[in-house]
């Protein structure tokens, strides 16, 4: 996809009519429509992310097919307006703050926060989608607004969707009971490319509580807020938000965060947000929760990233002994000391705060698609048991929740659907760890960040791999060395013993997102550890951690593994 990152928005006003969105409100001349009631095309995928628009386009460019994508909200997404283009917004400043604070010679900028707010806005267009629909139909993509459901095989009925605009009408002043349901046919299959929601435990459901949409679209900043989780969103939004002005204090059910990320990891960014005063409370389980009243617009737009009510009170057990209070300062309004519970009341489990922000995990939407009419579950998608006309991408799949990925998966499945109808190519099956999932990278953008790829030592033991590991500190090149004077972190490499190919890599460091691509490239294309040596990094850059990396292991890795142990 070409299009401009700052026109992926979405209007909702222009969202509750379930018609196709041209100038003409009639469908290209490359659709069919059978009879007033139903569109023909090609392809249907249902959902206008990233990934949505992906498996379209790669679906029906250079070919006379057709495709219609059809959206509920913003044409872009979750990733365009709520997730990975906002949060990166907020915590692009905050990295070059925290670089500046961190090299002798240069003045520590400082946090305004109407203008961090306003960059927020215009890397998500001012949650306008219309550049994004414009890039659609230009792609020959025909939009079609509101809510897809499966209602037969091949087909997709098309209702408003709920909340269209701030009155409930569409772009023509109807609403949504006065609109028709729109029947859609794919000739040859229709995608599920929803996206997922967030989860949220028992504990908290009745408290309004933020998600990662307020998160990221915050406009009031609490003066106290705890947070949820101790995965990806909830160490990003806990290093914003601190840098905002709120007092965080983060409530982990695990005993350490990013759980899935190598240990050594993991215990820098808890440093790291210790050092903002971040606040982390680990082995934490909720039993209960209360709110003294929720606003009326807390499920609501108008409601996302303003406090959703009055003072939210969480009690925890096991909390004894495991929390450690923030020692650092942050950005505008922060206070001294760190984020704090509530009534001096830690020791027991008790936390006050003025909002809570859940952040634990997302699961595929896909219960409200239709499924049932095709006598399919959930589980069928996610376990891939789909019939032939019917594909699953990104989140909805159950694959990595990383858009990244699901926009891999769909540029592969688009050419599937386009190599089948035009039948001109022999599919090329991909390396073998893409397909065994081996080689998904993943970059989180804390202080400091953390960027890996591919399995740690412990999932590839698991899985059973016979490994040798090198690590050294991030810090042990110059290059790296001089990202900051007093630089601190991580790198490691898994290899396997028997082929002496890279199963994974972990950099936990300052712009470690920048160094971890070598590393996906070494695992996809199956390259041995010796051949890598060959490849000679600039100095001094950060790269030469490879270098560091390699010597790491042993002598004899230096040389090809013996010819029957190389498969």
């Amino acid at each position: 996809m070409t299009s401009d990152p700052r026109t992926a928005g979405a209007s909702r006003s222009a969202s509750a009519s379930p018609v196709p969105t041209s100038s003409s409100d009639a469908p290209p001349t490359s659709a069919s429509a059978p009879s007033d009631d139903v569109l023909e095309v090609d392809v249907i995928v249902l959902g206008g992310g990233p990934v949505g628009e992906n498996v379209a386009q790669y679906a029906i460019e250079g070919t006379g097919l057709t495709a219609a994508i059809v959206e509920g909200e913003r044409m872009g997404g979750e990733c365009s307006y709520w997730a990975c283009m906002p949060s990166k917004a907020l915590l692009r400043p905050l990295d070059v703050r925290a670089a500046a604070a961190h090299l002798p010679g240069i003045t520590t900028p400082e946090i305004d926060v109407e203008e961090l707010l306003a960059r927020r806005d215009d890397w998500v267009s001012h949650y306008d989608d219309t550049g994004q629909v414009q890039w659609a139909e230009g792609a020959g993509l025909t939009v079609v607004r509101g809510h897809g459901t499966l209602s037969g095989e091949h087909e997709v009925t098309v209702r408003p969707a709920d909340g269209a605009g701030a009155d409930g009408a569409g772009a023509d002043g109807a609403t949504a009971g006065d609109v028709a349901p729109q029947v859609l046919r794919a000739r040859r299959a229709v995608v599920l490319a929803t996206g997922s929601e967030p989860v949220i435990p028992a504990p908290y459901r009745e408290l309004a509580p933020w998600t990662s949409r307020d998160a990221t679209g915050v406009k009031e900043v609490p003066w106290r807020l705890l947070i949820v989780g101790g995965g990806v969103v909830a160490c990003e939004a806990a290093t914003w938000m601190r840098a905002l002005g709120s007092e965080v204090t983060m409530l982990v059910r695990g005993e350490r965060l990013l759980p899935s990320a190598e240990p050594e990891a993991s215990e820098h960014v808890r440093t790291g947000l210790e050092e903002i005063g971040v606040r982390v409370i680990t082995g934490a389980s909720a039993q209960h929760a209360t709110r003294d009243v929720v606003s009326q617009d807390a499920a609501e737009e108008s409601g996302i990233g303003r406090v959703h009510g009055g003072e939210v009170r969480v009690h925890v057990a096991g909390t004894a002994g495991t929390g450690t209070a923030g020692t650092g300062t942050a950005g505008a309004g922060a206070q001294d000391g760190g984020a704090r519970g509530g009534n001096g009341g830690e020791e027991d489990g008790d936390f006050t705060a003025d909002e809570i922000l859940v952040a634990t995990g997302r699961r595929p939407r896909l219960q409200d698609v239709g499924l049932e009419t095709v006598g399919l579950s959930p589980d069928d998608v996610t376990g891939g048991a789909l019939p032939d006309w019917l594909r699953a991408v990104g989140d909805a799949s159950g694959e990595a929740p990383l858009t990244h990925w699901g926009k891999y998966r769909a540029r592969v499945i688009g050419e599937d659907i386009r190599d089948a109808a035009l039948a001109d190519v022999e599919p090329t099956p991909p390396p073998e760890p893409v397909a065994q999932g081996r080689a998904v990278p993943q970059v989180v953008f804390t202080d400091p960040q953390v960027a890996s790829v591919g399995l740690t030592e412990s999932a590839a033991r698991d899985a059973g791999f016979d490994v040798v590991v090198a690590q050294v500190p991030f810090e042990g090149s110059a290059g790296s060395a001089l990202l900051r004077d007093d630089a601190s972190g991580v790198a490691k490499i898994v290899v396997d013993a028997v082929t002496r190919r890279l199963l994974g890599a972990t950099f936990a460091g300052p712009d470690a997102a920048e160094i971890v691509h070598a590393a996906t490239v070494a695992i996809v294309g199956e390259i041995p550890v010796d051949v890598l040596r060959h490849a000679v990094p600039s100095y001094p850059t950060a790269s030469e951690l490879w270098l560091r990396l390699l010597e790491e292991l042993p002598r004899e890795y230096r040389h090809a593994a013996p010819q029957g142990r190389r498969e």
